[in-house]
């Protein structure tokens, strides 16, 4: 990058807001994707304020300098890696939690924000911020909704965009726009709230965030469910929602899964298991809670489960949540390369995306961990392997390959929860058709003409 420019950027934000050097550019090669290619920003810059932001992106459509917004970096699909060098915009010194307003069941925060925070925040009112990543305590809030993330709780709850209320945004041309707002009805216009809304930082920069909470469950009862064939635990689920019983949490983790987090975390999972399920029922009324119980206890028994376990405490509780949430951590652990996919299918179709991910293991001869959300059709099978093993990636590959295309047969989509950027970039077109994509990069080509905004991402470019 041309010295001049880099001296307007350091009369914006100050010379220490400006890095340079060639081991800061390294560690802004790359995010938590793993099998992506790493690429160097010219700077890194850190703003405090929207005020600065607006200056140094009006400098970047000046010299049509490429912009990458990062937060913690903890994105899974290649997003934040600044694939045509430029600046790589880091949120993480505006982390002000603005207000929480009880009374209209709303917070505005700023998008550097770690969303573990927001939940302490909200839990002093007897509110919660339903959206639970299983990164929960290192993702920021601009790149969960950046992103669109889910979580542990989507299946009763929704995910990122069911409680974005409203956004302020720089646009490309430095241009500052507001969208929504704390209003519970609000159909003026176009929704932009939602476009940007996982657009994963290719339309505008969010500088803030309004989003809705909810009332904290005051009852919920939990278990974990343990099965000596995965197609019962498959079954289980299904016949879970077609009882009209929606769990606040149905997970799943299957054998290689469950073998792998107990090495780890030395846990007591049963290690000869074929599956296992999280599950937790919540509510305000205690009743329902318990006869919502009684039904998943039943339907469990029916398919079969080996054994349950009842959490009787808090601790009972936080010991099967933390079970589920090592699953990644911990697989990570047994190769030096993880690559961790979203493919989704409707609920229905699980037990068959199951049985497929099976099959595409055994076809490949690859380990493949199966773990996620099953109870909104959310699965993560992840593929143990080593990327310095050139024969072995190429097996990766077409696994990959084989995970989506299933998926899309099945009537599912490329990512419930991660997002496009690069790694699924080359499949867009499969789920949406030629003309699908051409309307999106219509509006891409609308609001940011110059593609300035994280070029690179959700279009593949072959």
């Amino acid at each position: 990058m041309d010295k001049n420019i880099v001296n307007e950027l350091v009369a914006i934000l100050g010379k220490d807001n400006v890095l340079t050097g060639k081991e800061d550019r390294i560690n802004y090669s790359y995010d938590a994707t793993a099998d992506m290619q790493r690429s160097e920003p010219d700077v890194i810059v850190t703003p405090s304020t929207k005020e600065e932001i607006v200056s140094l992106v009006r400098l970047a459509s000046k010299y049509k300098i490429p912009v990458v917004t990062r937060g913690s970096g903890t994105n899974l699909s290649g997003g934040t890696i600044p694939v045509d060098g430029g600046i790589v915009l880091s949120m993480l010194k505006l982390d002000r939690i603005i207000e929480v307003d009880a009374a209209n069941l709303t917070a505005t925060v700023e998008p550097g924000l770690v969303i573990q925070r927001l939940n302490e925040a909200a839990a002093v009112h007897g509110l919660i911020y339903p959206p639970d990543p299983g990164t929960v305590t290192t993702a920021t809030m601009g790149g969960s909704v950046s992103e669109c993330s889910g979580g542990l709780r989507g299946l009763k709850y929704g995910v990122t965009k069911d409680y974005v209320m409203g956004l302020e945004i720089v646009m490309p041309d430095g241009e500052v726009i507001q969208t929504g707002g704390k209003t519970v009805k609000n159909v003026s216009g176009y929704d932009l709230t939602k476009l940007f809304t996982g657009a994963e930082g290719t339309l505008g920069i969010i500088t803030k965030i309004i989003v809705k909470l909810i009332p904290a469950p005051k009852y919920r009862r939990s278990m974990l469910a343990i099965f000596d064939n995965l197609d019962n635990a498959g079954k289980t689920i299904a016949d879970i929602i077609s009882n009209k019983v929606i769990p606040a949490t149905l997970e799943i983790m299957d054998n290689v899964t469950i073998r792998t987090v107990e090495n780890y975390s030395k846990i007591g999972l049963p290690v000869d298991a074929e599956a296992v399920l999280v599950i937790e029922v919540d509510g305000s009324i205690e009743d329902v809670v318990i006869k919502e119980f009684e039904t998943v206890k039943t339907i469990c028994s029916g398919n079969q489960a080996a054994s349950m376990k009842l959490a009787e405490s808090d601790a009972d509780r936080d010991a099967i949540f933390a079970a589920r949430r090592a699953a990644l951590p911990a697989l990570a652990q047994v190769k030096p390369t993880t690559v961790l996919e979203d493919a989704t299918v409707p609920r229905s179709r699980i037990p068959e995306m199951l049985k497929a991910l099976r099959e595409i293991a055994v076809k490949y001869n690859l380990q493949i961990g199966t773990f996620g959300h099953a109870g909104d059709g959310n699965l993560h099978p992840t593929i143990l392997t080593d990327e310095s093993d050139k024969e072995e990636m190429d097996r990766v590959h077409k696994a990959v390959d084989e995970i989506f295309q299933v998926a899309i047969n099945l009537g599912g989509t490329l990512s419930g929860e991660h997002g496009i950027g690069m790694a699924k970039s080359k499949y867009m077109e499969m789920q949406f058709g030629p003309a699908g994509i051409s309307v999106m990069k219509k509006i891409k080509d609308a609001l940011d003409p110059d593609n300035i905004m994280n070029p690179g991402k959700m279009f593949w470019r072959g």
